[in-house]
């Protein structure tokens, strides 16, 4: 993942809450509303609330998992720096101390450092996370790692965009978010049958006029279906996959 690591380090990270609306608290409430409506919830026993949220950048699904009753919720990602505007978000709202746990590392090979075999109420990798791995047999692993982590009734959910669909000319230019200070655009350049070069374009307004930087990463192409037959493959059983909030694909299974 170094790529997508240091494309982030380097450009995104700063601005992901504002990519996001500019708001956490608002962006966790609607990942909150996605997960219930999901059935997505923590149960009444005290010994099964245990939550993971895999490339949790600033924390709108590890608030939103917090606030339906999960706890504690370990937070994987590899941005000191994101972790660090989650832990000052969760303060803010009075969260109790222990109740979300930061892990600053690549989620590939996190959840057997974080939690027991057959121990995890509700896994999710969402924000279009999937596609940052640098191939698909570490998609499978890390959905058969999902697998053996939750418990019998844990629920996985993932949100990625499918970009198996090649665009072509000016509808490869797509807007990401606009405001009075900031222009967001990337351009995707087709590399292959897996993989896709997205070109990050950042205008920001300074005192001496507009600034641009700029920043590339490759992700993966992964066709919805091929995902949710990972899932089976592992093991578990498809609830729900369609089309969500910004165009990214929803994808919810159980652990029978």
């Amino acid at each position: 993942m170094t790529a997508a690591v240091e494309h982030y380090a380097r450009l995104l990270a700063e601005h992901y809450t504002w990519m996001l609306g500019g708001d956490l608290d608002a962006a966790a409430a609607g990942q909150r509303t996605l997960l219930r409506d999901l059935g997505v919830r923590a149960g009444t026993d005290p010994n099964a609330t245990l939550a993971i949220d895999l490339g949790c950048g600033p924390g709108t699904q590890t608030l939103a998992l917090a606030g339906l009753g999960f706890a504690p919720v370990v937070a994987v990602d590899t941005s000191e720096p994101l972790l660090a505007e989650l832990t000052a978000a969760h303060a803010r709202a009075g969260g109790a101390p222990n109740a979300i746990r930061p892990l600053c590392r690549d989620i590939r090979g996190a959840l057997p450092e974080a939690a027991a075999p057959a121990s995890v109420a509700a896994i999710v990798c969402m924000g279009d996370t999937l596609p940052h791995l640098p191939a698909k047999r570490d998609v499978s692993e890390l959905l058969r790692d999902v697998a053996r982590a939750l418990r019998p009734g844990g629920h996985s959910v993932a949100t990625s965009r499918d970009l198996t669909a090649e665009l072509h000319g000016t509808e490869r230019f797509l807007p990401v978010r606009s405001t009075d200070d900031r222009l967001l655009t990337c351009f995707l350049e087709y590399v292959d049958d897996d993989t896709v070069l997205v070109h990050d374009l950042l205008h920001t307004r300074a005192a001496t006029g507009w600034e641009l930087r700029t920043s590339s990463y490759p992700k993966l192409r992964l066709a919805a279906r091929w995902v949710a037959d990972q899932c089976r493959a592992a093991g578990l059983e498809v609830r729900y996959d369609e089309v969500g909030p910004r165009g990214l694909g929803v994808l919810h299974a159980v652990k029978p």
